[in-house]
This record gives C-alpha cells, structure tokens and sequence, in this order.
C-alpha cells in the first residue's frame, strides 16, 4: 500500500462497499433471554446476555433496524440456527480488540473457540491449552468475564467435578445450551451430518 494511506480508512471502506454496516448494536431474542449484539465493521465485538434495561436501550431492536442489510440479516439467521440446534458453526467474525482483552485471558478466549459443538472441555483443559496448566481458576474468571459469549463458547467449558460450572449467562442458560447442543448432535449424527 502506498505510503501516507490510511490503511484502516481503506479496509472500512472496503466493508462498506461489500455492504456492512461499519458500526451496529442490535438486540434479539433467544431461548436463553435477550441478547445485545455489538458489531464493528463486520466482527462481533460483544454479546450481552438478558442486559439491564438501562443497557439495553442502546441497542435497536432487529425488527427495527432501519438498515437491515443482507449481512445483518444472514448473521440473524445464524444466530437463530444455531438457537434452533441446526447450525453447528456461526461462522462469523470477531474481534476481541475493542474490548481490551490480551496476554493470558486473549489465549483462553481462543482455546475456547476452538472447542467443538456438542463437547465440553474443563477449566484445568484450557489452562493447558493456554500455556498454564496450574490457571484454571484464572480460566474461570476469564469464561465469566467473556465479552462475546456464545460465539466464543464459554458455555463448553465445565469443571472436571460434578457440575457444569459458572457460566456469564447464568447456570441455566448454560444449561440449556449444552442439552441443545448435545441434542442436535446426536441428532445429525443419527441424520448423518457431518
């Protein structure tokens, strides 16, 4: 790129063009409550699970959206899918810059994502996997304080106890997800879904 170009004017730019809306907060229902949905040039950047009101009145009702494009309205879709246990993947970007997240906690969060539908990993799994084995319980506190959950699934991560551990949402929000997701595994299995 030519030198003196603002290459974050560029690449915003270029989302526009493509049709996504630079900035947005949404709200939506769910099985689980309501969600509020921050978005940054096409990445998820936060998910709020049931806010407050207060907070909530600073996002804008889907059905309201004055710009519903084709992006929002296929990231709706999604998000409903995998609500309804036939989407395994979101398949949507995010971006955990705006919120700040780094070092250890950036690791967790990425671990996480990696964990697939339907399976559970434990707190002691992603510390490992973060490059501390002996930081579960910083795992934990990381999980709770997930500025994105759902598309990074903290719900996956249970103790290595009885229990299925502490969740941003609540425990039965929790779990609901996994019974959902255990569910709609099996059943594409059954179906043959890969």
């Amino acid at each position: 790129m030519p030198e003196g170009v603002d290459q974050a004017a560029v690449g915003a730019a270029a989302v526009k063009a493509a049709g996504v809306p630079a900035a947005v907060r949404f709200s939506m229902p769910s099985p689980i409550g309501t969600l509020a949905v921050s978005l940054v040039d096409g990445k998820v950047t936060g998910v709020l699970i049931e806010p407050p009101r207060k907070v909530l009145a600073a996002y804008t009702p889907f059905i309201e959206l004055e710009d519903e494009s084709e992006f929002l309205e296929e990231l709706f879709g999604r998000v409903s899918e995998y609500f309804a246990g036939v989407r395994r993947r979101l398949e949507v970007d995010w971006d955990l810059e705006p919120c700040g997240v780094s070092g250890f906690a950036r690791r967790v969060l990425k671990e996480t994502s990696k964990i697939p539908y339907g399976r559970t990993r434990t707190y002691r799994d992603i510390a490992a996997a973060a490059g501390q084995p002996d930081a579960y319980r910083l795992v934990l506190a990381t999980l709770v304080e997930n500025p994105i959950p759902i598309v990074i699934p903290c719900h996956r991560v249970t103790t290595n106890k009885s229990g299925i551990g502490s969740f941003i949402g609540g425990k039965d929000a929790k779990r609901w997800l996994l019974d959902m997701e255990k569910r709609s595994a099996k059943e594409m299995a059954a179906a043959g879904v890969t």
